[in-house]
């Protein structure tokens, strides 16, 4: 056998995208952005979500500060732009050093009302700060492809899963789904999801790795079908994890997909688990490296 380390090469749009493949893009569909601003904002990454509100920080005190600007005389101490926008962002987060104060009827009730926007625009920030860090997630690892090869004498798909956390995911249960391009009798393209059966699809906990096992005999709707075949009807193979995680006793779900040019046959996934001295040794730099059989 040799080894072989998989390089990506993402062909097709999938439905379970991976950094770098093409994206689904959606066409004649409202922005919902400020209809459903929240998940909106919390599904953003980490520098979208602060750019996002950062951005939205300055244009209101900018906002503020235009408006000060306009009636200067009525600050105290108040000598230009600058501090008018400074002036801002202390009514605004209600600091209040002292030196600045507004001294006329039309700057108070602008203070009054950018107050009462500051309270909301914090409480809104905080809010969506904390659902965003205690929010669970799953730090799972999946190969990077799909193997097919014997086990038992019968050929089986097989993908590897790892925990990356230090703790344990509890009843663990994986979903194995393939997608696939049907034509109806009436000459219709439907997308279908096929449930493709594992040899075990749960486990009482989840700590170190796990491969799924998916035989392939003549009840799989992979039987018979080679990667030329899949590769033609755009198929899709969904794997999917849902447990606990043993920390923050909250459900956690993770996903993953693979296309017919992710998958080798005659594939072996490499140990990466062994027993050293006093203690089991996992060597994660091995994960995805694949050991080939020739002539399968």
């Amino acid at each position: 056998m040799k080894e072989k380390k998989h390089s990506k090469k993402a062909i097709l749009p999938r439905l379970v995208p991976r950094e770098g493949d093409p994206q689904i893009v959606r066409v004649g569909n409202k922005n919902l952005f400020f209809k459903d601003m929240y998940v909106t904002l919390l599904a953003k990454p980490w520098f979208q979500l602060l750019g996002i509100c950062g951005a939205f920080y300055l244009l209101s005190n900018l906002f503020f500060a235009s408006i000060y600007y306009i009636n200067l005389d009525g600050i105290e101490h108040a000598t230009g732009f600058a501090d008018a926008f400074f002036f801002s962002v202390q009514t605004m987060a209600t600091i209040g050093y002292g030196r600045m104060a507004p001294i006329t009827l039309l700057v108070n009730f602008v203070v009054t009302f950018e107050a009462l926007w500051g309270f909301a625009f914090f409480a809104f920030m905080t809010g969506l700060v904390f659902a965003k860090f205690s929010r669970p997630t799953a730090h799972v690892l999946f190969t990077d492809v799909a193997v097919i090869s014997d086990y038992d004498g019968v050929p089986h798909f097989k993908i590897r899963l790892a925990n990356q956390r230090h703790n344990r995911i509890v009843d663990a249960t994986a979903h194995l789904i393939l997608l696939r391009n049907v034509v109806t009798k009436e000459g219709y393209t439907m997308r279908r999801f096929v449930d493709l059966h594992l040899e075990r699809n749960h486990v009482p906990f989840l700590q170190l790795s796990w491969t799924l096992l998916h035989k392939i005999d003549e009840n799989s709707p992979l039987f018979g079908l080679s990667l030329a075949d899949m590769r033609n009807q755009g198929d899709e193979i969904i794997v999917t994890l849902v447990g606990v995680d043993e920390t923050l006793s909250q459900t956690i779900h993770a996903r993953h997909s693979y296309l017919a040019d992710e998958i080798i046959p005659g594939g072996f996934f490499e140990d990466i688990i062994q027993r050293v001295d006093d203690h089991v040794e996992v060597d994660y730099s091995k994960f995805h490296t694949v050991r080939v059989k020739e002539g399968f």
